[in-house]
């Protein structure tokens, strides 16, 4: 069996991982691997390299992915489209194993729906918002940095009787916000899934610094929105899947802060910082399992699948079922978080 592999879309700590498992696994079956390089754009033009378990058993530590990634949407253009098929059968493929985010997988849907092609998906996503499995691989990672920088940023937050406002990752969920937030003890968390009301939070601050706190941690989805208005861009610019760049919330967010209560505000982006960076030993784990099991999907050759992580086991799941709808954050954390929140 030739199975061939790429990553696709944002980076994310873990994606080395999966791949080291899958090419192990493969190999442990008797075929090979090779990675098609930058996501859809290298199965569009046919760039790879071979994969090997002794080249691939070291690069478990290592953030990013060894096979590059691009946001390239090959449905955008029907003969792109086309150049992947006759890629997939001028390598003599037997199977494509997509690892990537809703984008990605959900162009490996359409080429199994399409064309049949022999595709398998795995979920990656800081972001941790897609359906269809518990928890993406990368989310504990960011977790752990966006952590890590708050704790550093409240010292200096608290020498400057300051408040602090943090940018981060989450155009359509605010999982990274919320769990970050219960994590460094913030004072207000705003998240795309509850349009944002400036003067409670205002008041919250307000009423925590009457009360003797000397500094204020918040922290914010660069796709949350405030009460009233549109989603904030950086500028109208869409990449290939349709997506507009979002971010400057924070920056607003600060300034409103600053005017309405008086304390001086100062804002953070932490942008692709939360994309690098080592995965943490959890997703080292996740990521390696996720691998093993999409390879042994390809050796059984059940087509059109996901795997997920349900409770403590990796499933099997339809491809085309776990694609196209987001996994907003679940109501409880919400109401969990609101206790420190008041």
């Amino acid at each position: 069996m030739k199975v061939a592999c790429l990553t696709g879309g944002g980076d994310c700590p873990g994606l080395n991982a999966v791949i080291r498992g899958l090419v192990r696994t493969v190999a442990n079956h008797g075929g090979e691997t090779i990675g098609l390089l930058e996501g859809w754009r290298g199965a569009i033009e046919g760039n790879f390299i071979p994969l090997d378990p002794m080249q691939t058993d070291e690069i478990l530590p290592l953030g990013g992915t060894i096979l590059g990634s691009s946001r390239t949407n090959p449905y955008k253009n029907e003969g792109l489209v086309q150049k992947i098929v006759d890629t997939f059968h001028s390598l003599k493929l037997d199977a494509l194993v997509a690892i990537g985010g809703d984008d990605t997988l959900g162009v490996a849907s359409k080429l199994y729906r399409d064309y049949k092609l022999p595709t398998i998906g795995c979920p990656k996503t800081i972001d941790n918002d897609l359906s269809a499995t518990d928890f993406t691989f990368g989310f504990d990672t960011c977790l752990n940095t966006v952590m890590d920088a708050v704790d550093k940023l409240r010292t200096t937050a608290e020498s400057h009787r300051r408040v602090m406002v943090v940018e981060v990752m989450g155009r359509h969920a605010g999982w990274i916000t919320c769990f970050a937030g219960i994590a460094c003890a913030a004072d207000a968390i705003m998240v795309p899934e509850e349009e944002v009301d400036m003067a409670k939070i205002c008041e919250t601050l307000k009423a925590r610094r009457a009360a003797g706190k000397k500094y204020g941690m918040v922290l914010v989805s660069e796709g949350a929105q405030l009460k009233g208005q549109d989603f904030i861009t950086k500028d109208a610019e869409k990449d290939d899947f349709g997506h507009i760049k979002l971010g400057g919330i924070g920056t607003r967010v600060a300034k409103i802060i600053e005017k309405e209560t008086g304390i001086e505000t100062r804002d953070v982006t932490l942008g692709h910082l939360q994309r690098g960076g080592s995965p943490s030993a959890y997703d080292r784990v996740l990521g390696t399992r996720l691998g093993i099991h999409a390879g042994r999907l390809a050796i059984k050759k059940d087509w059109g699948k996901m795997v997920a992580l349900r409770g403590l086991h990796i499933v099997a799941v339809p491809l085309a079922e776990a694609v196209g709808t987001m996994r907003t954050l679940y109501p409880e954390f919400l109401d969990e978080a609101g206790e420190f929140l008041k």
